[in-house]
C-alpha cells in the first residue's frame, strides 16, 4: 500500500480511485432513492389523506427486501459483484421510469385507488432490487479497501450516504413545488442514470466462494451462524433494529408537516432532511476526529438520546423546535451508524461479506420499513402524536434492556 494512504490520514480511503468511483455512483443512486421515497410519501398522502397509507409504503418495500435478504447474501458471495450491482441499479431505474409515466399519464385518467395500487407495486419491486443492491455496495467496500483502512472507509461511506439523503430529502420539496411530481421523478431518473455510469468504472469482483461449493441453504446458515455467534455484531444490529423500529417518527413527517406544523412541501422537505443534516455534521467531525475508545458505551448513549429526541418531536407544536430536535436525533443516529458499520466491516471475513451484509441489510430494512409500517398502525390506533411519543419511549426501554443484557457490546472497543 502506498505510503500516502497509511497512518491517520482522514482522506486515506478517498485516495483510492476505485473507491471514489464507488462513492460517486452510490451518492447519485442514494440521492435519487431518497428523493423518490420522500416524494412517494407526499404523493400517497395527497391522494389518500390517510397516515396509514404512508405506513403501507414501508410494508410494501420491507416484505420483499427482508424475505430475499438471506438468499441475496448467498447470491452476492457467489456472483461477480460489479455485474450484479449494475443490474440492480438498472432495475431500480426501470421502476423510477414507471412511476414517472404513472404520474405524467395516469393522473386524471385513472382512479385514485389504481394509482395508489401502482405506486405500492412499484415500491414492492424496488424492495426486491434493494435486497441485492444494498448489501452489494457494502460488500464492494471490503473488496476495494485494505482492512487497515476499513474504519476510515466506513466513515466516508456513511457520510456520503447521509449527504445524498440530505440533498435528496431537501431538494425534492423544491422540485415538487417547481416541477410537480412528474418533473421531480424525471430528475430522479437522471440521477440514477448518472450514478450507473460512474459504477461502470468499477473493476470486476469475482466470487471468493464458488456456486457449487456449498448448497444455498448451507451457505445461508453459515452466514446466520456467524452473525449470531459474533455477539458484538448481533448486539449492534439488534439495537439498531428495535430502536429504529419504535423510533421511526420520520415516517409520519408528512402528517406533522401538513396538519400539525402547518407547512408546505418545502418545509416538509427540510423536516425530512433534518435528521440527515445532523448525521452528516457528526460524520464529518468523526472523519477528522474518529472515536478512539468506549465505542460500545457511546453507541448506547447515542441510541438513548435518539429516543429522547423522538419524544420531544412528537410533543412539539413549533416548526423550528421540531427541526432542531430532528437535527439532534440525526447527530446521535450518525454516531450509532458509524459505530455499527465499523463493527460489521471489521468483524466480517472477506468470503462471507455478501451474506453478513445481507443480514445487516435485513436488520436495517426491517427497522426502517417495518418502523414506517409500525408508525402507520400506531397512528391509526393511538393517534399520530401519541404513537410517536410511544415509539420514543420504547426506544429508551430497548436501550436500558440492551445495557444490562449485552455487556460485551457495552464494553466493545476497536
Amino acid at each position: 500500500m502506498p505510503a500516502e494512504i497509511k497512518g491517520n490520514d482522514p482522506y486515506a480511503a478517498l485516495r483510492i480511485t476505485e473507491f471514489r468511483h464507488l462513492m460517486t455512483g452510490r451518492f447519485l443512486f442514494i440521492m435519487g432513492l431518497r428523493m423518490m421515497g420522500t416524494l412517494v410519501g407526499w404523493w400517497v398522502y395527497e391522494l389518500t389523506n390517510d397516515p396509514f397509507a404512508i405506513g403501507l409504503i414501508g410494508l410494501a418495500e420491507v416484505i420483499p427486501a427482508v424475505s430475499l435478504s438471506l438468499y441475496a447474501g448467498h447470491v452476492i458471495d457467489t456472483s461477480e459483484k460489479r455485474k450484479l450491482l449494475l443490474r440492480g441499479v438498472v432495475a431500480y431505474l426501470c421502476c423510477a421510469v414507471g412511476l414517472t409515466l404513472l404520474s405524467g399519464l395516469g393522473e386524471g385518467r385513472m382512479s385514485t385507488a389504481i394509482i395508489v395500487f401502482c405506486i405500492y407495486a412499484a415500491i414492492f419491486l424496488t424492495g426486491i432490487f434493494r435486497a441485492f443492491t444494498g448489501p452489494t455496495f457494502g460488500t464492494m467496500i471490503g473488496h476495494i479497501i485494505p482492512r487497515e483502512l476499513l474504519a476510515n472507509a466506513t466513515t466516508w461511506n456513511q457520510g456520503i450516504w447521509l449527504a445524498a439523503s440530505v440533498l435528496g430529502h431537501a431538494i425534492v420539496g423544491f422540485l415538487i413545488v417547481g416541477l410537480g411530481n412528474t418533473g421531480a421523478l424525471v430528475v430522479i431518473c437522471t440521477l440514477v442514470t448518472t450514478g450507473f455510469f460512474y459504477l461502470r468504472f468499477l473493476h470486476p469482483k469475482p466470487p471468493l466462494t464458488e456456486k457449487g461449493e456449498k448448497k444455498t441453504l448451507d451457505s445461508v446458515k453459515e452466514g446466520l451462524r456467524f452473525v449470531f455467534s459474533t455477539k458484538e455484531v448481533l448486539g449492534a444490529l439488534s439495537l439498531d433494529l428495535f430502536a429504529v423500529l419504535f423510533g421511526g417518527a420520520v415516517a409520519m413527517i408528512p402528517v406533522f408537516a401538513r396538519d400539525i406544523l402547518k407547512t408546505g412541501p418545502v418545509g416538509f422537505g427540510w423536516l425530512n432532511a433534518a435528521a440527515d443534516i445532523g448525521s452528516i455534521i457528526v460524520v464529518i467531525l468523526l472523519t477528522m476526529f474518529p472515536l478512539r475508545k468506549q465505542q460500545g458505551r457511546k453507541l448506547m448513549y447515542a441510541v438513548g438520546g435518539f429516543g429522547l429526541c423522538i419524544i420531544i418531536f412528537g410533543l412539539s407544536r413549533n416548526y423550528w423546535l421540531s427541526f432542531v430536535v430532528l437535527v439532534l436525533s440525526g447527530i446521535l443516529d450518525g454516531v450509532s451508524m458509524i459505530i455499527r458499520g465499523t463493527i460489521v466491516q471489521i468483524k466480517t471475513p472477506d468470503h462471507m461479506r455478501g451474506r453478513v451484509m445481507s443480514v445487516n441489510s435485513m436488520f436495517i430494512n426491517s427497522s426502517n420499513e417495518l418502523g414506517q409500517f409500525e408508525s402507520g398502525v400506531a397512528s391509526k390506533l393511538l393517534g399520530v402524536v401519541p404513537s410517536v411519543v410511544f415509539g420514543g419511549t420504547m426506544t429508551l426501554l430497548v436501550v436500558v434492556i440492551t445495557w444490562f443484557k449485552a455487556p460485551s457490546l457495552r464494553k466493545m472497543e476497536y
